[in-house]
């Protein structure tokens, strides 16, 4: 099951894509939040641009959160950060619409904007920190590799393949 594309074999934009969504995706199970399907198909918005792919994320939780604005805040800065795991760096123009949904949640917490960044800076690290673990790193790469390869996938097989990895490190 955990087959990867050779790296000569593959569309690195596609791939960095997949990455990024597959690092909202895990990061959405991990603070609780369902996963719907994610995609790396490109679409229209209705506000004008375009986005490369996306990760629907339920209403609800499946289990407590200590701070659910800073979940959010975490799932959207996931999908960066699962994309360095790929390209090695942060892409932030590619994260543009996603760093400024972090910082419009994040905003009401912080007095000033120095506040805001150094708030945004604290959760960019927890959710590095998240994704770093041996399973979420594994759970990343094969969904990227599923996502790569049907373009879309459902939660259920997000779910599944998240419950692979973090057996595979158990």
């Amino acid at each position: 099951m955990n087959r990867r594309p050779k790296h000569s074999d593959i569309d690195t934009g596609r791939m960095a894509t997949a990455y990024h969504e597959a690092g909202h995706a895990v990061m959405a199970l991990a603070v609780g939040r369902p996963v719907e399907k994610v995609t790396i198909i490109a679409a229209a918005l209705q506000t004008g641009g375009s986005r490369l792919g996306a990760c629907k994320v339920q209403k609800g939780r499946s289990k407590a959160s200590k701070d659910g604005l800073e979940d959010e805040a975490m799932i959207l800065l996931a999908g960066m950060v699962g994309e360095s795991h790929f390209t090695r760096r942060y892409s932030p123009d590619g994260a543009a619409q996603d760093l400024r949904m972090a910082q419009r949640l994040l905003s009401d917490r912080a007095g000033s904007e120095r506040q805001l960044e150094r708030l945004l800076t604290r959760v960019l690290k927890k959710t590095e920190h998240v994704l770093a673990e041996a399973a979420h790193v594994d759970a990343i790469a094969s969904i990227a590799t599923e996502l790569y390869e049907k373009e879309t996938i459902s939660g259920r097989a997000v779910r599944q393949l998240m419950q692979e990895a973090e057996h595979r490190h158990s």
